[in-house]
């Protein structure tokens, strides 16, 4: 066996499942492959306990990059793997660590080893020994067992052993597609998109539905709401965004007198046309990016009263946070720059002077009485704009299938597109 580059891939939450383990493993496995095909060339995956072991060594970096945003892995660990055999394994050590930390003056060292295979002849802590030794002796690099700059870790695995310098975080969560499917409001702020995120570690494949101010508004929302979903996507694969117009549905709303109850008398809108679309694309609930007390229609009145307008269970998963826990989280996950581009929200859209805290079941029921609300659920749902996101389309596509006719909008949909990366 020669040495060769590999990356380990490390359960996290997923390790404490008992007997659904399999089937947790086997939707890993399934959203690992999709991430990876098209890479240019063939990844080796090998299960070990607990382990991925992926080998393209052509492809080093980017299998880090890609298993970095793949959910349901704790750790992303590149590796040298190399024969099981002591003496390989030491001088395997000595060159890695003088390739990857070459320093003056020389740094402080610890070599941590773990056996996953308890017969191999050394135990953990000879095995460290053994190696730290040789790295001390031929390097000249001090031992520091509390505090040192650099670690050398060392996994015995059954047939191989491999070597790493450097482990990096993973996303952490539960394989997306474990938890069923949902369908996530999104607009173009930061909390929706960090709502799906949050969503999607617990397993669960989002669909988007955006509704935007058409035709009172631009497209502008569209376009940041396309550019959020395609970031998104990079965590769970092809998806879809569903856009919906609702300026007109938003006018007669107010014409009907909604006043003070309007903001969440649309809202209840949105999440009963939201709530129908689900079930056609059968999802199993819906998610939106509400926060307890942030703005005065997300009082928690007004959150029973929105809810009471779907009949799938609505998750919040943002429901504790505050603003700043939000945009530090949509900044880890490159949604902020995007969330922090103009555009026209259909939510300011016939903004009343006041906003109710406190809406009235009763009152809305009046309002909602003077509209055929079953007609308008229906006209909205037959002017559902799909579009198909995957991170390897152009992110110009979907945008050039929308009217746009001000300059002012071309330029902000290139903005937008730059700041995903195209």
């Amino acid at each position: 066996m020669r040495q060769q580059w590999c990356v380990l891939l490390k359960y996290g939450e997923m390790a404490l499942k008992g007997r659904n383990k399999e089937r947790f493993e086997r939707q890993l496995l399934d959203n690992l492959r999709y991430s990876l095909a098209d890479l240019g060339g063939p990844v080796q995956i090998k299960r070990r306990d607990g382990v991925l072991v992926l080998s393209a060594p052509a492809y080093q970096e980017e299998l880090v990059a890609r298993a970095r945003r793949l959910i349901g892995i704790s750790v992303v660990q590149p590796a040298l793997r190399v024969p099981k055999d002591p003496e390989a394994v030491a001088d395997a050590a000595v060159e890695l660590a003088g390739k990857q930390h070459p320093s003056d003056p020389p740094p402080r060292f610890a070599v941590r080893a773990r056996r996953r295979h308890k017969k191999f002849p050394m135990t953990s802590e000879q095995f460290a020994a053994f190696i730290g030794a040789r790295i001390h002796t031929e390097l000249g690099w001090p031992v520091d067992l509390d505090t040192p700059q650099v670690e050398i870790l060392v996994e015995v695995d059954r047939h191989e052993v491999f070597l790493s310098t450097e482990r990096h975080r993973g996303q952490g969560g539960l394989p997306v597609g474990t938890s069923g499917k949902a369908l996530a409001l999104i607009s173009g702020g930061f909390d929706s998109p960090v709502a799906a995120y949050r969503a999607m570690r617990r397993g669960l494949r989002c669909e988007f539905v955006h509704f935007s101010g058409a035709p009172f508004t631009g497209p502008s929302s569209t376009y940041k709401a396309y550019a959020l979903v395609r970031q998104l996507s990079a965590f769970q694969g092809a998806t879809r965004l569903h856009v919906i117009p609702i300026g007109r549905a938003q006018r007669a709303l107010a014409t009907a007198g909604a006043g003070e109850l309007q903001i969440v008398a649309q809202r209840r809108l949105m999440v009963r046309v939201a709530d129908q679309l689900a079930q056609r694309l059968g999802a199993q609930a819906l998610i939106t990016g509400d926060s307890l007390g942030q703005v005065s229609s997300q009082t928690l009145p007004n959150l029973a009263a929105v809810e009471q307008a779907a009949t799938l269970p609505v998750l919040r998963p943002l429901v504790g946070w505050d603003k700043t826990e939000i945009i530090a989280e949509a900044t880890e996950i490159g949604t902020a720059e995007i969330s922090k581009l103009p555009d026209e929200d259909c939510c300011t859209l016939l903004l009343p002077p006041r906003v109710t805290t406190h809406a009235e079941p009763q009152r809305l029921a009046r309002v909602e009485g003077r509209l055929d609300l079953d007609q308008i659920v229906d006209e909205l749902l037959t002017d559902v704009q799909v579009m198909n996101i995957d991170v390897t389309q152009s992110a110009q596509e979907p945008v050039r299938s929308c009217e746009v006719g001000e300059r002012e909008e071309t330029r902000r949909s290139a903005v937008v597109a730059h700041a995903v990366g195209e």
